[in-house]
């Protein structure tokens, strides 16, 4: 495994490397990775020659009261992580070399950034496609990866690509889940006892929600009831949101007659924790 920082080095690395004809698998991280990463590098170990991973903090995507400097890191598990999982590159540029100066052009996500987590986050998803943008530039991959837990980064990823033809293809990979079928986080720490009982019936609520359109329910906003009445008849946190939107347009529907997010954030004393499910018209999962 090589660890590069060097923009030009890995430029040139990657564009020899298509030249030979070789796929590259590219996971890009803010580090401090957990077995949700460990699922990304795992399944881009099997589909493709070359796996790229980048560990870079953007301070592009933190908002006014995000502390970019409290943000969890760990250099030395993350090389070992890594390592363990056959990563063959990790890149690990600065700030100075990816941002040297004050950008000319700047990125905006119009569409697909201001619901679910986005709407309390102006410019986070701003500073995501920008830093993708200069990261696909970089590595020219064949293949990039991410998982289900975060939806709407996919769906806005998912537009990044194909409004400025980028030859990459996204793959979604599912939500890593404890046994009881809580979405792993590093912030299921911050729970405490109780909390954590009850924390599994934020995927109870989605899979009951799926089963309701499953069993012809087409409304959106009775399927939103029934789920907030079963979360909150279960869950110990207090809801932040539940919503259910168009995949992966994220566009407001009344009606179920298309693919769809139903998507849930709760609260809890010390911890925000989000998870959803994807499914089509007949109720039938079609992602993660």
């Amino acid at each position: 495994m090589e660890i590069i920082t060097s923009i030009k080095q890995l430029q040139h690395k990657s564009i020899s490397w298509i030249r030979q004809g070789k796929s590259i698998g590219f996971v890009p991280t803010m580090g401090y990775l957990h077995e949700g990463h460990e699922a990304l590098m795992k399944k881009a170990r099997q589909e493709n020659d070359i796996v790229i991973l980048s560990i870079f903090v953007n301070p592009l995507q933190f908002g006014e009261n995000e502390d970019l400097d409290s943000y969890p890191r760990d250099e030395e598990h993350d090389r070992k992580v890594a390592e363990e999982n056959e990563v063959d590159v990790i890149f690990f540029p600065s700030v100075d070399s990816m941002y040297p100066k004050r950008l000319s052009l700047e990125l905006s996500v119009v569409r697909r950034a201001d619901v679910l987590c986005g709407k309390s986050r102006p410019g986070h998803f701003d500073g995501v496609v920008t830093v993708l943008a200069k990261l696909f530039n970089i590595i020219h991959p064949t293949r990039v990866y991410f998982g289900m837990k975060d939806a709407q980064q996919i769906a806005v990823v998912d537009a990044l690509i194909e409004d400025f033809n980028y030859p990459i293809d996204l793959v979604a990979v599912p939500t890593v889940r404890e046994e009881d079928g809580l979405a792993k986080s590093s912030r299921n720490v911050n729970l405490f006892d109780q909390e954590r009982v009850g924390a599994p019936s934020i995927h109870q609520a989605l899979q009951y929600g799926r089963q309701l359109v499953e069993n012809g329910e087409k409304s959106k906003s009775e399927l939103i009831k029934k789920v907030r009445q079963f979360l909150e008849n279960k869950s110990h946190g207090n809801i932040d949101y539940i919503e259910l939107l168009a995949y992966p347009k994220l566009e407001l529907i009344e009606f179920i007659d298309q693919q769809v997010i139903l998507a849930v954030a709760v609260y809890y004393q010390k911890a925000r924790l989000i998870d959803n499910v994807v499914f089509n018209e007949k109720g039938d999962k079609t992602l993660g």
